[in-house]
């Protein structure tokens, strides 16, 4: 366990930890902000679709070899990144770290879930949920303290010395079992799911730039509807396939995905939404963004070995609907944060909403894995991180393009009450100018300056109108997502 969550953390940390390196590395390579982005994007692309290839590679290989093989991979990337002076070439290292991440964590869940007794494998998964979540947390803050430290290449040599031990610890202690005989690789279903995920993302991030409408937009969206469709046929064939399909024939299964998928979405957003809210509308600095998300994560992962005994011992349902209700708890006031709340209450709200998901994850990865038989364990163990992933990294796009958009539309909603008969601008505006004379602007300066700092006071309402919209929209995905926990509950194990 120690050998495997030493992995899992560092790898789920290099996924986070970029994030605040974004400013320095468009300066050192004369980059703008949306390719900056790659970084971030190209290492979540290459982790979702990653993780069907965790059960070929431990068919394939074993586990013991699987695990070095992938470290070496993270390895490389994380050379490749800290010595590229080329942006292209950083783009290359993240694919490489995200391809890694992605096959390490179904990897160790399923290894967690196997050396564990069957009485005790919702504490494993509770164990193995604790370092991921913790990674996610802290992540920024080891970024930030390597950046104003040494330097943002750090960021990609840090995990090197933790990743090192690991492999050292999996020779002697990860097991080595081949699930079953390996078969020929699904290439072709994997490059479709490269299209189908590409096709997605790049939709949903340049949409409100592009046009909804636009023909490249339409054209990006129709690649990936005909691409999944065939994915969908090539993976019904009688052959060996990337998905295993007939992991849907165990209903307990599939409802649970499903779950996964839609959880995904929200955990993802509030993860993503509250600090990029609090730097945006709150001008907190990326510190103080990260310092809000650590408190939840201490909490959590003290609350997941407790929760991950109660998926030993009570109903799934009930621990998944629990996490559920929390994490919309905690989401709903944010629809009323703005500039003025105080920062304690933005972290509480975290921490509620946080708290949700102790009780989510380790019993939607115990009822998942339950639900199988031994010889579809690893498969499985792919297939529901895949779905987390995948609802997550598709929603958070999509949720931050629909922030944007209402974004803009509270922006021109604003901008139209601003005439002559706006008693209260035409306030604002004269007190502007009398700030302005004090200060001994010319008078001709007065105007330009009163109506500018007008439009910043338009597009700050309108962002935090926006980011409210945001999390009313991922309260809403909470909810959706207790109607199939309830439905789980009804249902005996298929």
């Amino acid at each position: 366990m120690v050998a495997g969550m030493a992995a899992s953390f560092t790898m789920v940390v290099s996924g986070t930890i970029v994030n605040v390196a974004v400013p320095d590395v468009m300066g050192a390579f004369g980059v703008g902000l949306d390719q900056a982005q790659l970084m971030t994007s190209a290492f979540n692309i290459a982790m979702v679709t990653s993780q069907l290839l965790s059960a070929w590679l431990v068919s394939a290989f074993g586990q013991r070899v699987g695990f070095l093989l992938m470290s070496l991979v993270f390895t490389v990337g994380s050379v490749i990144g800290g010595l590229s002076q080329d942006f292209d070439m950083i783009v290359v290292g993240r694919v490489l770290q995200g391809v890694a991440a992605g096959v390490i964590q179904p990897l160790v869940m399923v290894i967690a879930f196997q050396v564990f007794p069957a009485e005790r494998r919702g504490y494993a998964m509770a164990i193995y949920s604790m370092g991921v979540f913790m990674a996610v947390a802290v992540g920024p803050i080891i970024g930030g303290v390597a950046i104003d430290l040494f330097h943002w290449r750090y960021i990609f040599w840090a995990p090197l010395p933790v990743i090192l031990v690991a492999s050292v610890m999996a020779v002697v202690f990860v097991p080595s079992v081949r699930t079953r005989d390996a078969g020929r690789f699904d290439w072709v279903g994997y490059l479709l799911l490269l299209v189908v995920v590409y096709c997605f993302i790049t939709g949903l991030t340049e949409g409100n730039r592009e046009g909804w409408t636009s023909t490249y937009i339409l054209g990006l969206f129709g690649i990936g509807f005909v691409s999944g469709f065939i994915l969908i046929l090539t993976q019904l064939q009688d052959r060996p396939t990337l998905i295993d399909l007939s992991l849907f024939n165990h209903k307990q299964f599939a409802i649970t995905a499903l779950i996964a998928f839609v959880f995904g979405i929200g955990n993802f957003g509030t993860g993503y939404g509250v600090p990029v809210f609090g730097q945006l509308v709150q001008g907190m600095t990326p510190l103080d963004a990260a310092l809000v998300m650590f408190p939840s994560a201490i909490l959590v992962v003290i609350a997941l070995p407790l929760t991950g005994k109660l998926a030993d011992n009570i109903p799934p349902h009930i621990g998944i609907m629990i996490g559920l209700m929390l994490f919309a708890i905690g989401t709903v006031p944010m629809y009323g944060a703005d500039v003025n709340t105080p920062f304690v209450l933005i972290m509480t709200y975290f921490i509620i909403s946080r708290f949700g998901m102790s009780f989510t994850n380790p019993f939607i990865m115990n009822t998942a894995l339950q639900s199988l038989p031994q010889d579809k364990i690893s498969a499985g163990g792919g297939m529901i991180n895949f779905c987390r992933q995948f609802g997550g990294s598709m929603g958070l796009t999509a949720w931050v393009a629909f922030v944007q958009n209402r974004t803009q539309f509270h922006s021109e909603a604003l901008t139209a009450t601003q005439s002559a008969s706006n008693t209260t601008t035409q306030e604002m505006l004269k007190g502007i100018g009398q700030i302005f004379t004090e200060a001994g602007l010319p008078e001709d300066l007065h105007g330009p300056g009163a109506l500018h700092y007008l439009g910043q006071v338009i597009q700050a309402q309108a962002s935090t109108f926006g980011f409210q919209d945001g999390f009313l929209l991922l309260v809403s995905f909470f909810i959706c997502a207790m109607i199939p926990a309830y439905f789980l509950g009804r249902m005996r194990k298929q």
